[in-house]
């Protein structure tokens, strides 16, 4: 199972007409993005997923030149460079022995956020490459960082593969299970998942559908219940489960029916932790009780999809925060993979969902203007469990392993 959230990105970067969307097309083998002699076919990014041997399924991203001009070029920029943060790998296209400003911002930022990237000289074939430039770039930035391409050299296509997939990160192809390091073979575990009218009809929700997988790639044993079967499923076992995971939406139900022996933890907690910036959320969450009248609270929802009134982020979560904290707290919902917005510094907390359909990189590249600014950030299952007073609990598994 690897949807498009565990998919690592690749972007390509340069001016307008470079050979970014031939490139693509050149890598993918398909006609991807439109080639075109006029400048500034690419207007926003083209996605393009494709297999690469010994990584799997990668999404290429076809951006719009850098250099783009007038009202809606700059606005075509600021997409592009907004993109930037979210890939795992920046191929940085270049050609006509042209390495200037441009280049140079793109290769400072991806050092600056320790991202790796790949110098690309494309259209060889018509202008060929000045040997000194080559060599200052080489010695500048690294001979594994640089490489030299046309696109009607097809034996290229092989070596240019087996570069990238040398500089991108492992972590950003090798998922770990969501479960590692806690659940061992033969061992049960509970998973509660209440079908109210927020779930998705005929599945379930992509959380849950991933521990379950985890699950039986561990050998473990899944058992699955709503809330209101749970307590006579635990007095049928024979033995304790090893763990209780349940939606975070019922914590506190689940909390009393579970024997304090059990542990216990949320599907968005768990995915939490595989997704990163664990440990910033830990750290963030207990700020919700320094919150006060007239506080500013961002939650963000990776995804979109239809509000109902038993919405966790837009319903549930404001309600609980406005009653724990006694407070006017004022709640913004941001849906989608949209970038924090520029008041960022007027919030006082701000609590991201799971992240299930976002990567890694993406949902990083989303915090981190929060965390730059000295924003304590949280988690939706996180955030329930101290709203719930199980904050301690939820995690303790976590300090055991």
């Amino acid at each position: 199972m690897k949807g498009s959230e565990s998919k690592p990105r690749i972007g390509l970067f340069g001016r307008r007409n470079y050979g970014k969307s031939s490139l693509v097309n050149f890598l993918t083998g398909q006609t991807v993005s439109i080639v075109s002699a006029e400048a500034g076919t690419t207007t926003d990014p083209v996605k393009k997923t494709m297999e690469i041997g010994g990584i799997g399924p990668v999404v290429w991203v076809d951006t719009a030149g850098i250099d783009d001009d007038g009202y809606l070029g700059s606005l075509r920029v600021q997409k592009t460079l907004a993109i930037l943060p979210e890939v795992d790998l920046a191929l940085i296209v270049f050609t006509n022995n042209n390495f200037d400003l441009d280049e140079v911002r793109l290769v400072d930022a991806c050092q600056s956020s320790g991202k790796p990237f790949l110098l690309i000289y494309t259209q060889s074939d018509r202008f060929a490459p000045d040997t000194h430039l080559l060599d200052f770039l080489s010695a500048k930035y690294g001979a594994d960082h640089l490489f030299v391409v046309s696109i009607h050299d097809q034996r290229l296509r092989t070596q240019l593969c087996e570069r990238i997939k040398s500089l991108l990160p492992e972590s950003s192809y090798v998922r770990k299970s969501i479960l590692d390091g806690i659940v061992e073979p033969g061992d049960t575990i509970v998973m509660v998942t209440p079908i109210d009218s927020s779930a998705p009809e005929g599945r379930m929700i992509l959380p849950q559908v991933q521990v379950l997988r985890d699950i039986l790639d561990l050998h473990a044993k899944a058992l699955v219940v709503q809330p209101n079967e749970l307590a006579s499923l635990l007095d049928d076992l024979k033995h304790p489960p090893a763990l209780v995971v349940t939606d975070s939406q019922v914590f506190a139900t689940v909390d009393g029916i579970v024997p304090k022996t059990v542990s216990l933890t949320s599907f968005s907690i768990l995915l939490a932790r595989s997704k990163g910036l664990f440990v910033d959320y830990l750290k963030g969450t207990p700020s919700i009780s320094q919150l006060d009248d007239g506080d500013k609270v961002l939650l963000l929802e990776s995804c979109t999809h239809n509000v109902t009134c038993e919405d966790i982020g837009r319903v549930k979560l404001p309600a609980l925060l406005r009653k724990f904290t006694g407070k006017k707290i004022v709640c913004d919902v941001l849906g989608g993979a949209s970038p924090l917005p520029d008041n960022i510094a007027d919030y006082s907390l701000v609590i991201q969902c799971g992240g299930c359909v976002i990567t890694r990189q993406q949902l990083a590249a989303r915090l981190m203007p929060a965390l730059n600014a000295g924003i304590p950030v949280s988690n939706y299952g996180l955030a329930l469990a101290y709203l719930n007073g199980i904050f301690n609990r939820a995690t303790e598994i976590f300090n055991k392993h």
